[in-house]
């Protein structure tokens, strides 16, 4: 008789243990061919990165691990759906609580999408002299959330990507030749074809500054106390700080030289004597 029960509980218990065994085993092969699957995912996006040289590696990295993250929670919820967990509950408690971390972190996730658009589009790279944002400095650095600049005096300006990408980009490097735009004005009283020789001869001389194309050399404005010409050298992209910061006193000097009167500013107060 006792050998009967046993049996009968063997009997009875039998479909749940092998019922249970197999969601056990294929959890387990769910799992694992999941997390093959996650790390195909991440390298394949990665890959895409490394092959192209116009595209950059730090965001295709991210976009590569988000992937796998997004298919591990895929896998984790069939898994627990292998057991009889009730999933949709914790696909609406995951939702929510996407929600609530979005909301708290909005500052953060807008510039993570201005990051995201900058290194796809790349209005600029490391390495490149840009105007963004109100700052002017060398591209040390382009991440996901901040872009870092070095300026002359040696200060490093960490700039989020939000303030960037929501205004107007001046890239300095973008060009390999750049022109110097430079306003100089001499007196009424001088030939402006003597003035224009003498600034010439400057530029010609100069050793960074290109001869084509050449310069351009042309009176702009007659202001009230001066006729101003802009002046317009080109240069290599890498030499364009070092002639619009020497250009200017080799021009004065060279005028002083020639006796051509740079003037400036002043009033004439003319005195009459009444009778």
């Amino acid at each position: 008789m006792e050998e009967y029960f046993s049996q009968s509980k063997l009997d009875e218990y039998l479909p749940l243990i092998t019922d249970v065994a197999t969601n056990v085993l294929l959890a387990i092969v769910i799992l694992l061919v999941g997390m093959f699957i996650a790390r195909k995912v991440n390298n394949l996006v990665c890959n895409i990165g490394k092959r192209y040289d116009k595209l950059d590696d730090t965001l295709f990295r991210f976009l590569g691990s988000l992937a796998r993250y997004v298919v591990l929670a895929f896998v984790f919820i069939a898994v627990l759906n292998r057991f009889g967990v009730q999933t949709a509950s914790i696909v609406a408690l995951l939702g929510a609580a996407g929600l609530a971390v979005g909301l708290a972190l909005q500052g953060a996730l807008s510039n993570l999408a201005a990051g995201v658009m900058l290194l796809i589009f790349r209005p600029y790279k490391v390495g490149d002299f840009i105007d963004a944002a109100g700052r002017f400095g060398n591209v040390v650095e382009i991440d996901l959330f901040t872009t870092i600049l070095d300026t002359f005096d040696r200060q490093q300006i960490i700039i989020p990507n939000s303030q960037i990408w929501g205004s107007q980009i001046v890239n300095h490097s973008h060009h390999p030749i750049r022109g110097v735009d430079m306003h100089f004005g001499v007196a009424y009283k001088e030939n402006t074809d003597d003035a224009r020789r003498v600034i010439d001869a400057v530029l010609e001389a100069h050793p960074h500054i290109l001869k084509d194309p050449a310069p351009f050399v042309e009176v702009e404005t007659l202001n009230n106390s001066s006729v101003d010409f802009l002046v317009r050298p080109f240069v290599k992209g890498e030499h364009y700080f070092d002639v619009l910061y020497s250009v200017p006193e080799q021009i004065k000097k060279a005028l002083d030289a020639a006796n051509i009167e740079i003037p400036f500013p002043h009033t004439k107060v003319i005195l009459s004597k009444e009778d």
